[in-house]
This record gives structure tokens, sequence and C-alpha cells, in this order.
């Protein structure tokens, strides 16, 4: 029987963990181009980033150091970080909200490139539920507690209004969801051990504006 590799328990600082995807994005497209090496001061330059930077970051996950002059492995390096992010590992979610939002977020194939499967959706339009999108079913939002917890869910996606997005979320927590994806526009009030990423599309817009030359 062949043995399972195993990987170790690393804690990263959050900066680092919001660059690791953006180096996977980079690994994998020159990986499509036939390059089967790559050093951290190649990718500090192509992503103009501290080489300094990018060389700690990824010797806290690589399983196996860069060599002088040659650097790393590209298969092996991507296969760290992935599993690191959990890329190799699908997770189930739900989302409540089926709105255009909603819909467009059912359709995305790319999830599943970072292992994350939407299980099934959830939302009181007596037009949409019943019905599929992507093959995935949507039920009323009635149902929410019990098919979280009959599939043991853990992760949940908010694409509601922000007038439902808090009774929605106390909703989820109530189910066992510990950790929430919130795209509604609104601070989320959650117990203690409950994880929140908030996906503010008003304020990602603003900072763009202001990054617009006058």
């Amino acid at each position: 029987m062949k043995k399972q590799k195993k990987y170790r328990k690393i804690s990263v600082p959050k900066e680092t963990l919001l660059r690791l995807p953006k180096y996977y994005e980079y690994l994998k497209a020159i990986s499509k181009e036939g390059a089967q090496t790559i050093s951290s001061t190649k990718i500090a330059k192509d992503m103009r980033l501290n080489s300094v930077l990018v060389r700690k970051d990824l010797a806290m996950i690589s399983s196996v150091p860069g060599k002088p002059r040659v650097g790393f492995r590209l298969k092996d390096l991507m296969m760290d970080i992935e599993d690191f992010l959990g890329y190799n590992n699908l997770s189930d979610a739900v989302l409540v909200g089926v709105g255009s939002l909603g819909k467009a977020l059912l359709s995305y194939e790319g999830f599943k490139e970072y292992g994350l499967k939407i299980a099934m959706a959830f939302d009181i339009d007596g037009e949409i539920v019943g019905k599929k999108i992507n093959d995935i079913n949507i039920f009323h939002i009635n149902r929410l507690d019990y098919l979280t917890k009959r599939l043991n869910v853990k992760m949940g996606i908010i694409a509601t209004p922000k007038q439902v997005a808090q009774s929605v979320c106390d909703n989820m927590v109530d189910a066992g969801i510990i950790a929430i994806w919130n795209f509604a526009p609104i601070h989320l009030t959650v117990p203690d051990g409950i994880v929140v990423k908030d996906e503010n599309l008003a304020a990602s817009l603003a900072l763009l504006r202001k990054k617009l030359p006058k």
C-alpha cells in the first residue's frame, strides 16, 4: 500500500497567507508554458516583490528547499502550496442568496481548483427554490439547519441583501457553520471561534477609485 505523504503543521503570518494564492496562480501560469524549475528571485522579479520576502514565504511552506542557481522544482512547490492552502482537499460549502451574485457564484467552475465545492444553495424565492444551477440543488431557507447538519457542512457563503445577512449568519452558526464567506455589504457579528471573511465590493471599488489619477 502506498504511504500517504505526511505534511508539517505550519503557522504563517497573515500577510504570507494572503500572498500564497498569488504565488500559486503565477506558478500555474508558468507551468503551462513548460517551466520545470523556478527560483525565488525570478518569482520576485516577475511579481514585483521583494526577493527576501518571497524567499522567506516559500521557506515556510516548502517541503524541499530550493537549490542554489536552480531554485525549486516547480511541481513540488505547487504541491506544497496546494497542500498548505487545502486546494487538494475539497471542502463542501452552502450558499444562501440565489440572486444575481449568488447565481454567478454557483455557476463558477473555478472554485474546485481551490478546494471548494458548493454542495447546495438556499433562498426564499418560490421561482428559484426547487431548481438547479450548475447541477446544484436550491432549497428553501427553512431547510438550511437540517441539511447543513445532515451533511456536516462547516463553511457558508452569504450572498444576500444586507438587510437579512445577519439573520442568515445567525442561522448558519446555529447549523454548525464555523467559516463564513460574506459578500453582503455589512459587518457580521459572530461568536468566538467563528471565522468571517468579508468581500466588500463597494470598499474595493472605492479603493480602486482612489488609485485613479486625478
